[in-house]
This record gives structure tokens, C-alpha cells and sequence, in this order.
């Protein structure tokens, strides 16, 4: 004996459709929320992060530029002072001014490798979210297949 074919009506057949459509849809909806703002929240690092760039680009600029500035004054200035006489009191003047040029040098590099720092302190968290959405992307794909 063969049990009897059971035939589900078509309209069960579509209602049960749309409810497992509207069941998966509903399971997607938090981690597309999440996605999204993951990826808005990267391109907000991005941007940040070209700042950054340009910034760090322009002291570097300026930097290069003050350190040229200073050592044509400190030659200026050390030929004048020896020009007029070599004397011990000038000296010990030249040699504390470059100490202080030594350190303001010193002070700009430290503010370079600080801002450094923070540069790969937001490359850090912008490969952090990009692994994130990555997994998300993952977790979504595996839901959808």
C-alpha cells in the first residue's frame, strides 16, 4: 500500500512564500543597519584620514621650510659674529642658540611622531572596520545562500 499524495494548495504554497520572504527579510534587517553604518563610519575615518594626510604633509612642509630658514640665520648670523671677532662670549651665544634650535628641531619631530602615531592609531581602526564589514558581508552572504 502506497500512502496517499498529499497536494498543498497553491495559495498555502504562495502564503507560505511570502511568509518565509518576509521572515528572512526581518533577519537581515540588523546586521544591513549594521553593515551601513559600519561603512558610513569608514568613510568618516577615510575622510579623517586624508586630513590627517594633509596636514601632516603641510607641517612637514613647513618644517623643512623653518629648519631652512634657521640654519641660513644661524650661518648668517655665525659669520657676522665671526666677522667682527671670534670671541669665547659669541661663541658660547652661537652654540646655546643652536641648542635651542637643536630642541625646537627635537619638539617638531616629537609633534611629527606624535601625529604619526595617530595616523596608524585611525589606519589601525579603518582595518578593524573593514574587517568587521567583512565579516558582516560574510555572515549576510551565508543567511542569503
Amino acid at each position: 500500500m502506497t500512502a496517499p499524495k498529499l497536494e498543498i494548495p497553491e495559495a498555502i504554497v504562495a502564503a507560505l512564500g511570502d511568509w518565509v520572504q518576509r521572515t528572512a527579510e526581518e533577519a537581515v534587517a540588523g546586521p544591513r543597519e549594521t553593515l551601513a553604518r559600519t561603512e558610513e563610519e569608514l568613510q568618516a575615518a577615510r575622510a579623517g584620514m586624508a586630513e590627517r594626510d594633509e596636514e601632516i604633509e603641510q607641517l612637514m612642509a613647513e618644517l623643512r621650510n623653518a629648519r631652512s630658514i634657521a640654519t641660513d640665520a644661524l650661518v648668517g648670523k655665525a659669520k657676522d659674529q665671526l666677522a667682527i671677532e671670534g670671541k669665547d662670549a659669541q661663541l658660547a651665544d652661537l652654540r646655546a642658540q643652536i641648542e635651542r634650535n637643536v630642541a625646537a628641531a627635537a619638539a617638531l619631530s616629537d609633534a611629527r611622531l606624535a601625529a604619526e602615531m595617530e595616523l596608524v592609531g585611525a589606519v589601525t581602526a579603518r582595518d578593524n572596520y573593514a574587517a568587521e564589514i567583512k565579516e558582516l558581508r560574510a555572515r549576510l552572504a551565508g543567511r542569503h545562500g
